[in-house]
């Protein structure tokens, strides 16, 4: 009954980086969105926060997003006057998203699905070497 666990805290957490490569995968989708108006805000970097939830039925705690929220960094300034967002100064506020990071922030999310879906893996070889020897 332990491996048949393992498996289901692993793929909690296999869902949970799942979703959390898609927030980053949107947030490098959307690292030069702009405001399209004077003084408008550019996209908003999203960051995920996650929590152990104790799933009763099986007595285990398993990973969960617990919100999707935004980065509340200071946007940068770019000189830009001519350009439809430029505030009265001439400056344009761009997205607080830095690719460098995304990237790794999205290869980090990858290494732990792969290391969870190695758990998976593991215990379900496991699994059937015990019912083999069950035969």
């Amino acid at each position: 009954m332990e491996l048949i666990k393992s498996i289901f805290v692993s793929a909690a957490a296999m869902k949970a980086q799942g979703q959390r490569m898609e927030v980053i995968a949107e947030n490098i989708a959307n690292a030069d969105s702009l405001g399209q108006t004077p003084g408008a805000d550019p996209y908003q970097r999203k960051v995920m926060l996650f929590r152990n939830l104790l799933d009763r039925d099986l007595g285990i705690d398993t990973l969960r997003v617990q919100k999707v929220d935004v980065d509340r960094t200071e946007f940068q300034r770019r000189f830009d006057p001519g350009h439809p967002a430029a505030n009265g100064d001439g400056y344009v506020l761009m997205p607080n998203v830095n690719s460098l990071i995304e990237m790794m922030d999205m290869r980090e999310a990858q290494r732990s699905y792969e290391a969870n879906l190695s758990m998976v893996e593991t215990a379900k070889s496991m699994l059937v070497r015990t019912i083999d020897l069950i035969r």
